[in-house]
């Protein structure tokens, strides 16, 4: 493996880790408005996660 070689596995490891990070930000808050939104009940609205 050459250095260019080596460069171009580090940007895609990089972008990659980027992408998880931003699709898992994005589907922690699906979830949480999901679980604490206008159809939740009062109690889930109410609970330790949703304040």
């Amino acid at each position: 493996m050459n250095k260019r070689q080596s460069w171009a596995t580090v940007g895609v490891v990089l972008l990659c880790g980027g992408i998880l990070v931003l699709f898992t930000d994005i589907e922690v808050g699906m979830v949480r408005w999901v679980n604490c939104g206008p159809l939740a009940t009062e109690g889930e609205q109410q609970s330790e996660v949703c304040r």
